[in-house]
Protein backbone atom coordinates (compact mmCIF):
# COMPACT_ATOMS: atom_id res chain seq x y z
CA UNK A 1 0.00 0.00 0.00
CA UNK A 2 1.31 2.94 -1.22
CA UNK A 3 -1.12 5.70 -1.41
CA UNK A 4 -1.65 8.28 1.35
CA UNK A 5 -4.87 9.86 0.78
CA UNK A 6 -7.57 9.80 3.44
CA UNK A 7 -9.71 7.70 1.04
CA UNK A 8 -7.20 5.32 0.96
CA UNK A 9 -6.52 5.34 4.48
CA UNK A 10 -10.28 5.39 5.30
CA UNK A 11 -10.92 2.39 3.05
CA UNK A 12 -7.66 0.18 5.18
CA UNK A 13 -9.15 0.79 8.02
CA UNK A 14 -12.67 -0.51 6.87
CA UNK A 15 -10.48 -3.63 5.04
CA UNK A 16 -9.04 -4.37 8.49
CA UNK A 17 -11.83 -4.57 10.46
CA UNK A 18 -11.90 -8.26 11.05
CA UNK A 19 -8.71 -8.20 12.40
CA UNK A 20 -8.66 -4.91 14.54
CA UNK A 21 -11.86 -6.56 16.28
CA UNK A 22 -9.15 -9.78 16.73
CA UNK A 23 -6.52 -7.58 18.33
CA UNK A 24 -8.82 -5.72 20.77
CA UNK A 25 -10.57 -9.05 21.62
CA UNK A 26 -7.00 -10.26 22.60
CA UNK A 27 -6.39 -7.52 24.46
CA UNK A 28 -9.14 -7.61 26.22
CA UNK A 29 -9.08 -11.39 27.03
CA UNK A 30 -5.99 -11.62 29.42
CA UNK A 31 -5.91 -10.46 33.11
CA UNK A 32 -4.18 -7.49 33.30
CA UNK A 33 -5.31 -5.58 36.73
CA UNK A 34 -2.63 -3.53 38.03
CA UNK A 35 -1.57 -5.43 40.93
CA UNK A 36 -1.13 -8.14 38.35
CA UNK A 37 2.68 -7.51 37.26
CA UNK A 38 2.60 -10.40 35.34
CA UNK A 39 -0.46 -9.95 33.39
CA UNK A 40 0.39 -6.81 32.61
CA UNK A 41 3.82 -6.88 31.36
CA UNK A 42 2.34 -9.81 29.40
CA UNK A 43 -0.04 -7.51 27.32
CA UNK A 44 3.20 -5.31 26.98
CA UNK A 45 5.33 -8.25 25.36
CA UNK A 46 2.10 -8.74 22.93
CA UNK A 47 1.85 -4.81 21.96
CA UNK A 48 5.58 -4.94 21.72
CA UNK A 49 5.61 -7.63 18.79
CA UNK A 50 2.81 -5.67 17.34
CA UNK A 51 5.35 -2.36 17.14
CA UNK A 52 8.36 -3.92 16.01
CA UNK A 53 6.30 -5.22 13.39
CA UNK A 54 5.50 -2.33 12.42
CA UNK A 55 9.13 -0.81 12.56
CA UNK A 56 8.90 0.77 15.94
CA UNK A 57 12.49 0.77 18.36
CA UNK A 58 10.55 -0.89 21.65
CA UNK A 59 11.65 -0.52 24.88
CA UNK A 60 10.22 -0.51 28.84
CA UNK A 61 10.50 1.32 31.79
CA UNK A 62 10.87 -1.36 33.91
CA UNK A 63 9.46 -1.47 37.91
CA UNK A 64 9.63 -4.57 40.43
CA UNK A 65 6.08 -3.75 41.65
CA UNK A 66 3.93 -2.12 39.26
CA UNK A 67 3.66 -3.38 35.44
CA UNK A 68 6.54 -2.01 33.05
CA UNK A 69 5.91 1.16 31.21
CA UNK A 70 6.19 0.72 27.35
CA UNK A 71 8.00 3.28 25.19
CA UNK A 72 7.93 2.82 21.01
CA UNK A 73 9.57 5.04 18.97
CA UNK A 74 9.92 5.49 15.26
CA UNK A 75 11.72 8.20 13.62
CA UNK A 76 14.36 10.83 14.60
CA UNK A 77 13.55 11.55 17.86
CA UNK A 78 16.18 14.20 18.15
CA UNK A 79 13.84 16.35 15.93
CA UNK A 80 10.45 17.52 17.78
CA UNK A 81 7.94 14.38 17.95
CA UNK A 82 3.88 13.56 18.15
CA UNK A 83 2.98 10.90 21.43
CA UNK A 84 0.37 8.85 21.62
CA UNK A 85 -0.42 7.96 25.35
CA UNK A 86 -2.82 5.07 26.76
CA UNK A 87 -1.93 2.56 29.61
CA UNK A 88 -1.94 -1.47 29.65
CA UNK A 89 -3.61 -1.87 32.95
CA UNK A 90 -7.48 -2.30 34.27
CA UNK A 91 -9.23 -2.45 37.39
CA UNK A 92 -10.33 -5.75 37.17
CA UNK A 93 -9.15 -8.70 39.28
CA UNK A 94 -7.81 -11.98 38.35
CA UNK A 95 -10.16 -14.05 37.14
CA UNK A 96 -12.27 -11.45 35.50
CA UNK A 97 -11.39 -12.27 32.25
CA UNK A 98 -12.41 -15.65 32.28
CA UNK A 99 -15.99 -15.05 33.60
CA UNK A 100 -16.13 -12.18 31.29
CA UNK A 101 -15.20 -12.37 28.30
CA UNK A 102 -14.72 -10.34 24.91
CA UNK A 103 -18.42 -10.16 23.87
CA UNK A 104 -20.20 -8.70 21.19
CA UNK A 105 -23.78 -7.47 22.63
CA UNK A 106 -26.77 -8.85 21.31
CA UNK A 107 -27.62 -5.83 18.97
CA UNK A 108 -24.47 -6.07 17.65
CA UNK A 109 -23.19 -2.72 18.07
CA UNK A 110 -21.76 -2.93 21.09
CA UNK A 111 -18.63 -4.81 23.27
CA UNK A 112 -17.96 -5.64 26.73
CA UNK A 113 -15.49 -7.32 28.78
CA UNK A 114 -12.79 -6.10 31.16
CA UNK A 115 -10.87 -3.29 29.53
CA UNK A 116 -12.97 -3.21 26.89
CA UNK A 117 -13.36 0.34 27.48
CA UNK A 118 -11.02 1.72 29.78
CA UNK A 119 -8.63 1.07 27.39
CA UNK A 120 -8.09 -1.93 25.26
CA UNK A 121 -10.39 -0.45 22.64
CA UNK A 122 -8.08 3.01 22.86
CA UNK A 123 -4.98 0.58 22.66
CA UNK A 124 -6.45 -0.72 19.87
CA UNK A 125 -6.66 2.42 17.91
CA UNK A 126 -2.97 3.11 18.58
CA UNK A 127 -1.85 -0.23 17.01
CA UNK A 128 -3.54 0.11 14.25
CA UNK A 129 -2.86 3.78 13.53
CA UNK A 130 0.98 2.36 13.78
CA UNK A 131 0.70 -0.26 11.47
CA UNK A 132 -1.43 1.70 8.42
CA UNK A 133 0.89 4.89 8.84
CA UNK A 134 3.63 2.57 8.74
CA UNK A 135 2.26 0.49 5.76
CA UNK A 136 2.10 3.94 3.23
CA UNK A 137 5.40 5.07 4.63
CA UNK A 138 3.83 8.03 6.35
CA UNK A 139 6.91 10.21 8.06
CA UNK A 140 5.52 13.52 8.74
CA UNK A 141 6.85 13.75 12.39
CA UNK A 142 8.83 10.86 14.38
CA UNK A 143 6.22 9.25 16.84
CA UNK A 144 6.45 7.77 20.40
CA UNK A 145 3.88 5.51 21.91
CA UNK A 146 3.78 5.58 25.54
CA UNK A 147 2.05 3.21 27.77
CA UNK A 148 1.69 2.91 31.31
CA UNK A 149 1.81 -0.08 32.95
CA UNK A 150 0.29 0.99 36.08
CA UNK A 151 -2.35 4.40 35.47
CA UNK A 152 -5.24 2.77 37.55
CA UNK A 153 -3.69 2.94 40.48
CA UNK A 154 -1.68 6.24 40.17
CA UNK A 155 1.43 4.98 39.54
CA UNK A 156 1.61 4.66 43.38
CA UNK A 157 4.24 2.03 43.15
CA UNK A 158 6.37 3.38 39.88
CA UNK A 159 8.15 6.19 39.13
CA UNK A 160 5.71 6.23 35.90
CA UNK A 161 4.36 10.01 36.51
CA UNK A 162 7.93 11.44 36.48
CA UNK A 163 8.89 8.92 33.85
CA UNK A 164 6.30 10.16 31.21
CA UNK A 165 7.13 13.76 32.10
CA UNK A 166 10.69 13.02 30.73
CA UNK A 167 9.80 11.39 28.17
CA UNK A 168 7.21 13.89 26.87
CA UNK A 169 10.45 16.66 26.84
CA UNK A 170 10.84 17.99 23.42
CA UNK A 171 7.13 16.97 22.19
CA UNK A 172 5.07 19.12 19.38
CA UNK A 173 1.84 17.30 20.59
CA UNK A 174 0.32 14.71 22.39
CA UNK A 175 -3.23 12.38 21.84
CA UNK A 176 -4.47 10.05 24.81
CA UNK A 177 -6.59 7.16 23.46
CA UNK A 178 -8.53 7.14 26.99
CA UNK A 179 -12.06 6.01 27.00
CA UNK A 180 -14.39 8.90 24.76
CA UNK A 181 -18.14 9.62 25.59
CA UNK A 182 -21.13 9.32 23.05
CA UNK A 183 -21.79 12.75 22.73
CA UNK A 184 -18.25 13.44 20.29
CA UNK A 185 -16.40 15.23 23.50
CA UNK A 186 -12.94 15.62 23.62
CA UNK A 187 -11.23 16.05 26.98
CA UNK A 188 -8.80 19.46 27.52
CA UNK A 189 -9.11 19.37 31.08
CA UNK A 190 -8.89 17.08 34.13
CA UNK A 191 -9.28 17.61 37.38
CA UNK A 192 -6.26 15.91 39.25
CA UNK A 193 -6.80 13.06 42.24
CA UNK A 194 -5.31 12.55 45.21
CA UNK A 195 -5.69 9.76 48.22
CA UNK A 196 -4.81 10.15 52.03
CA UNK A 197 -4.84 8.06 54.84
CA UNK A 198 -5.41 8.80 58.66
CA UNK A 199 -4.40 6.34 60.87
CA UNK A 200 -5.46 6.78 64.43
CA UNK A 201 -3.96 5.33 67.95
CA UNK A 202 -5.82 5.20 70.91
CA UNK A 203 -6.24 3.13 73.99
CA UNK A 204 -7.96 0.45 74.13
CA UNK A 205 -10.10 -0.74 77.76
CA UNK A 206 -13.40 -2.25 78.37
CA UNK A 207 -16.45 -0.27 77.93
CA UNK A 208 -17.97 -1.46 81.23
CA UNK A 209 -15.07 -1.99 84.25
CA UNK A 210 -12.49 0.73 82.85
CA UNK A 211 -14.08 3.04 79.88
CA UNK A 212 -12.36 6.23 81.33
CA UNK A 213 -8.86 4.51 80.86
CA UNK A 214 -10.01 4.21 77.10
CA UNK A 215 -8.73 6.77 74.10
CA UNK A 216 -11.39 6.43 71.48
CA UNK A 217 -9.09 6.44 68.37
CA UNK A 218 -13.21 6.35 66.45
CA UNK A 219 -14.47 9.37 67.97
CA UNK A 220 -10.88 11.52 67.63
CA UNK A 221 -11.72 10.82 63.29
CA UNK A 222 -15.20 11.42 63.62
CA UNK A 223 -14.35 14.64 65.15
CA UNK A 224 -12.15 15.34 62.76
CA UNK A 225 -14.00 14.52 59.59
CA UNK A 226 -16.26 17.97 59.65
CA UNK A 227 -12.68 19.44 59.81
CA UNK A 228 -11.52 17.68 56.84
CA UNK A 229 -14.62 17.99 54.74
CA UNK A 230 -15.17 21.57 55.06
CA UNK A 231 -11.77 22.06 53.02
CA UNK A 232 -13.95 21.65 49.89
CA UNK A 233 -13.69 24.99 47.56
CA UNK A 234 -16.05 24.58 44.60
CA UNK A 235 -15.40 27.51 43.39
CA UNK A 236 -11.64 26.88 43.75
CA UNK A 237 -12.63 23.43 41.96
CA UNK A 238 -11.50 21.38 44.89
CA UNK A 239 -13.52 18.98 46.57
CA UNK A 240 -12.86 16.27 49.72
CA UNK A 241 -15.05 13.06 50.11
CA UNK A 242 -14.07 11.22 53.06
CA UNK A 243 -15.05 8.09 51.49
CA UNK A 244 -14.21 5.29 54.23
CA UNK A 245 -13.89 5.33 57.91
CA UNK A 246 -13.28 1.86 59.60
CA UNK A 247 -12.04 1.24 63.41
CA UNK A 248 -13.13 -0.50 66.15
CA UNK A 249 -13.41 -4.38 67.27
CA UNK A 250 -16.46 -5.20 69.31
CA UNK A 251 -19.25 -2.95 71.03
CA UNK A 252 -17.96 -3.09 74.23
CA UNK A 253 -14.71 -2.02 73.99
CA UNK A 254 -13.12 1.53 73.67
CA UNK A 255 -11.39 1.25 70.00
CA UNK A 256 -8.15 1.18 69.82
CA UNK A 257 -7.05 1.38 66.47
CA UNK A 258 -9.33 3.44 63.32
CA UNK A 259 -8.30 4.93 60.01
CA UNK A 260 -10.02 6.93 57.20
CA UNK A 261 -8.90 7.08 53.27
CA UNK A 262 -9.59 10.84 52.13
CA UNK A 263 -10.03 11.25 48.17
CA UNK A 264 -9.45 15.08 47.08
CA UNK A 265 -10.06 16.29 43.43
CA UNK A 266 -8.72 19.35 42.27
CA UNK A 267 -8.66 21.62 39.06
CA UNK A 268 -5.48 23.48 40.10
CA UNK A 269 -2.29 22.43 41.68
CA UNK A 270 -2.48 25.45 44.04
CA UNK A 271 -5.88 23.21 45.24
CA UNK A 272 -4.10 20.26 45.87
CA UNK A 273 -1.03 22.08 47.84
CA UNK A 274 -3.56 23.83 50.01
CA UNK A 275 -5.78 20.86 51.17
CA UNK A 276 -2.44 19.06 51.67
CA UNK A 277 -1.14 21.15 53.77
CA UNK A 278 -4.31 21.85 55.91
CA UNK A 279 -4.41 17.72 56.23
CA UNK A 280 -1.49 17.72 57.75
CA UNK A 281 -2.50 20.09 60.24
CA UNK A 282 -5.83 18.09 60.88
CA UNK A 283 -3.98 14.85 61.79
CA UNK A 284 -1.56 16.87 64.10
CA UNK A 285 -4.25 18.89 66.11
CA UNK A 286 -5.06 16.17 69.01
CA UNK A 287 -9.06 16.52 70.11
CA UNK A 288 -9.24 13.30 72.03
CA UNK A 289 -6.65 13.57 74.52
CA UNK A 290 -4.28 10.46 74.55
CA UNK A 291 -4.64 9.69 70.30
CA UNK A 292 -2.37 10.19 68.02
CA UNK A 293 -3.43 10.46 64.17
CA UNK A 294 -0.44 10.00 61.20
CA UNK A 295 -1.42 10.81 57.89
CA UNK A 296 0.07 9.55 54.99
CA UNK A 297 -0.54 9.68 51.14
CA UNK A 298 -1.42 7.11 49.07
CA UNK A 299 -2.55 7.92 45.31
CA UNK A 300 -1.40 10.97 43.67
CA UNK A 301 -2.78 12.04 40.26
CA UNK A 302 -2.07 15.55 38.68
CA UNK A 303 -4.53 17.70 37.03
CA UNK A 304 -4.70 18.72 33.89
CA UNK A 305 -5.22 21.92 33.36
CA UNK A 306 -6.55 23.32 30.70
CA UNK A 307 -4.52 26.23 28.38
CA UNK A 308 -5.07 28.06 25.58
CA UNK A 309 -1.97 25.68 23.68
CA UNK A 310 -4.41 22.07 24.46
CA UNK A 311 -7.87 24.40 23.20
CA UNK A 312 -5.67 25.57 19.63
CA UNK A 313 -4.85 21.54 19.62
CA UNK A 314 -8.42 20.90 19.96
CA UNK A 315 -9.75 23.32 17.65
CA UNK A 316 -6.99 21.82 14.79
CA UNK A 317 -8.16 18.09 15.62
CA UNK A 318 -11.76 19.01 15.11
CA UNK A 319 -11.19 21.08 11.98
CA UNK A 320 -9.90 18.22 10.51
CA UNK A 321 -12.45 15.90 11.52
CA UNK A 322 -15.14 18.03 10.16
CA UNK A 323 -13.25 18.61 6.58
CA UNK A 324 -12.91 14.66 6.83
CA UNK A 325 -16.49 13.65 7.27
CA UNK A 326 -16.08 12.65 10.47
CA UNK A 327 -18.09 13.84 13.59
CA UNK A 328 -18.02 17.62 15.06
CA UNK A 329 -16.55 17.54 18.68
CA UNK A 330 -16.80 19.30 21.34
CA UNK A 331 -14.05 20.44 24.37
CA UNK A 332 -14.80 19.54 27.70
CA UNK A 333 -13.07 19.40 31.46
CA UNK A 334 -13.86 16.02 33.50
CA UNK A 335 -13.35 14.95 36.63
CA UNK A 336 -11.50 11.82 36.49
CA UNK A 337 -8.06 12.22 35.95
CA UNK A 338 -5.59 10.76 33.60
CA UNK A 339 -2.34 10.59 32.75
CA UNK A 340 -2.40 13.33 30.38
CA UNK A 341 -1.26 15.60 32.92
CA UNK A 342 1.59 14.69 32.50
CA UNK A 343 2.22 15.50 29.20
CA UNK A 344 0.57 19.12 30.69
CA UNK A 345 2.98 19.61 32.71
CA UNK A 346 5.85 19.06 30.23
CA UNK A 347 4.39 21.63 28.14
CA UNK A 348 2.67 19.39 25.92
CA UNK A 349 -0.51 20.86 24.17
CA UNK A 350 -2.70 17.58 24.77
CA UNK A 351 -6.14 16.12 23.62
CA UNK A 352 -7.17 13.37 25.97
CA UNK A 353 -10.41 11.01 25.30
CA UNK A 354 -9.13 9.78 21.88
CA UNK A 355 -10.32 6.28 22.45
CA UNK A 356 -13.48 4.09 22.31
CA UNK A 357 -16.76 5.58 22.87
CA UNK A 358 -18.88 4.37 25.98
CA UNK A 359 -20.00 3.85 29.28
CA UNK A 360 -19.86 2.79 33.07
CA UNK A 361 -15.64 2.45 32.85
CA UNK A 362 -14.74 0.32 35.92
CA UNK A 363 -18.03 -1.84 36.21
CA UNK A 364 -19.07 -4.87 35.11
CA UNK A 365 -21.73 -2.96 33.16
CA UNK A 366 -18.68 -1.57 30.74
CA UNK A 367 -19.39 -1.40 27.58
CA UNK A 368 -18.13 0.19 24.46
CA UNK A 369 -19.36 1.33 20.94
CA UNK A 370 -18.41 -0.65 18.18
CA UNK A 371 -18.55 1.92 15.71
CA UNK A 372 -16.47 4.09 17.60
CA UNK A 373 -13.09 1.91 17.14
CA UNK A 374 -13.30 2.89 13.21
CA UNK A 375 -14.31 6.13 13.56
CA UNK A 376 -11.50 6.75 16.04
CA UNK A 377 -8.96 5.13 13.65
CA UNK A 378 -9.68 7.37 11.03
CA UNK A 379 -10.20 10.59 13.03
CA UNK A 380 -6.13 10.09 14.05
CA UNK A 381 -4.75 8.88 11.08
CA UNK A 382 -6.57 11.92 9.51
CA UNK A 383 -4.96 13.98 12.09
CA UNK A 384 -1.48 12.87 11.44
CA UNK A 385 -1.56 13.34 7.99
CA UNK A 386 -3.00 16.95 8.16
CA UNK A 387 -2.00 18.51 11.12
Amino acid sequence: MTDNSLAALFSRVDELRPRMMETWAKLVNRDCGSRNKAGVDGVGSDVRAFLEACGYRVSFREYEKAGNMLIAEKGDMTKPFVVLLGHLDTVFADGEAARRPFTIGESGLTVSGPGALDMKGGVTIMLYAAKILSEVGWDRYPVKIILAGDEEVGHCQSGAADAMAEEADGALMGFNFETSYEDNALVVGRKGAAQFRLDVKGVGAHAGNNPRDGRNAVSELCRKEPLISALTDWDEGTSINFGVIHGGTVANAIPENAYAVVDVRYKKMAGYRRVKKALQEIADRVIVEGTKTTLRQTISFAAMERNEKSDELFARVNAIAVEAGLPEMHPIEVGGASDSAYLVLAGVPTVCALGVKGRFNHTVREYAVIDSLFEREKLILAVLSKI
